[in-house]
């Protein structure tokens, strides 16, 4: 049965029945406004998706949103109220209510914007058709742009100009390719139109802070199936351009081996697999991402026992090793020895310094405990604590 496209219901849009959101529609609906849902939450709903923010719009300025939640006993908060947001926060939960805008001047990084009373104003200034999508309270959806065509092919494209929509925010470009890999149909390619003004546009990415770069591409990689946006954004110059030296047959050879198996996708595995030039500072990495990015790569390029990295530091960074380390051979990854690696991240060495105490202490203690974990690990965690005390010192 075909999806109907012009409403959404509480079945796909849980949010749309919660008393929290009901609260701020009707707040400003009293006053005489339009409110809508709009964005990420629309476009999931229709796809039969999950969304994890709810945003709204408004024909209503700042002030009056403010002065409406209010009244309403709800508590408004002017967390963006110079670009015409207010985060509205009913029940405890918070919404953010945005007045219709259109782009009066742009840099490619932020934009002064002026407010409108036309939803059509608001629609042209967002990125993709199946973004410009909005939602009334009872789910009606309003289809400004011709978003909803492009949604039902899967087809993520630039609302009207694409060169104009990446000049506004250099960033489009990587979102552009985030969406595909999340929502795109990979059947159909890429479109023609958004690839070219892509390529026409790669130094304006040297202007975008690490930290938005980084956040966009650890979005892509956490796609199930990235494989055909990476490819396209290695072919366009993108790739090169955010993470130089950057190769893509490694991580795509991964990406396949990892849905043969059926394994969740790992975006920290991929992007060491993509290998590239000071990669953890160029997307400003986490220090927690930078020390899981590190063990990954010396899994995958450093020749250790694998088994030795699932029992020190878990089955999930030895398992990215082995994916990686398959793909470098051209084979597809081993279950067995994921299994064997998860087994090993349960194990629990059978000997304590105390074992060896008072006959080795100091230096001699850890480098004897050291040898027999190697051999405890090298016998598939199979030794036990006598066989191992039996073994002969080095």
């Amino acid at each position: 049965m075909d999806r109907d496209y012009s409403k959404i219901t509480s079945a796909d849009a849980p949010w749309l029945a919660e008393p929290s959101a009901r609260a701020v529609c009707d707040a400003i609906a009293t006053g005489g406004y339009q409110i809508f849902y709009v964005g990420g939450c629309v476009r999931n709903a229709l796809l039969g998706l999950s969304a994890s923010d709810v945003d709204m719009s408004t024909d209503a300025t700042p002030q009056q949103v403010i002065a409406l939640a209010e009244a309403a006993g709800l508590k408004p908060v002017p967390t963006g109220i110079d670009h015409g947001t207010i985060t509205v926060v009913s029940g405890g939960v918070p919404y953010e209510v945005t007045t219709f805008r259109r782009d009066v001047e742009t840099d490619g990084r932020r934009a002064v914007v002026a407010f409108s009373s036309d939803i059509s104003d608001d629609a042209r200034r967002r990125d993709f058709t199946m973004n410009a999508l909005y939602a009334d309270a009872d789910g009606g959806v309003i289809d400004p742009l011709g978003g909803i065509d492009d949604l039902r092919a899967r087809r993520v494209r630039f609302i009207e100009d694409a060169d104009q929509r990446i000049r506004e925010d250099y960033l489009r470009t990587l979102r552009y390719f985030r969406f595909h890999a999340w929502y795109g149909d990979t059947s159909e390619g890429l479109d023609a139109d958004a690839l070219a003004a892509i390529g026409s546009n790669l130094g304006g990415l040297e202007t975008l802070s690490a930290e938005r770069v980084g956040s966009e591409v650890k979005k892509l990689l956490a796609a199930d199936d990235p494989s055909t946006a990476v490819a396209a954004m290695s072919q366009t110059g993108v790739l090169g351009t955010i993470l130089p030296a950057t190769d893509t047959r490694f991580v795509l050879l991964m990406i396949h081996g990892s849905d043969v198996l059926g394994l969740r996708p790992d975006w920290l595995g991929r992007l060491v697999a993509l290998g590239g030039d000071a990669v953890p500072d160029r997307l400003r990495l986490s220090k927690a991402d930078q020390r899981r990015y590190a063990l990954i790569h010396a899994g995958a390029f450093d020749g250790v026992d694998l088994r030795a990295t699932a029992f020190e530091n878990g089955a999930d960074i030895a398992t990215q090793a082995h994916l990686i380390r398959s793909a470098l051979a051209e084979t597809l990854p081993d279950a067995a020895y994921i299994a064997t690696l998860e087994q090993g991240a349960e194990e629990v060495f059978p000997v304590s310094a105390a074992d060896l105490m008072p006959v080795y202490s100091g230096a001699e203690l850890g480098a004897r405990l050291a040898q027999l974990k190697a051999a405890w690990i090298a016998s598939g965690f199979g030794l036990g604590k006598a066989e191992l005390l039996g073994l002969p010192a080095p």
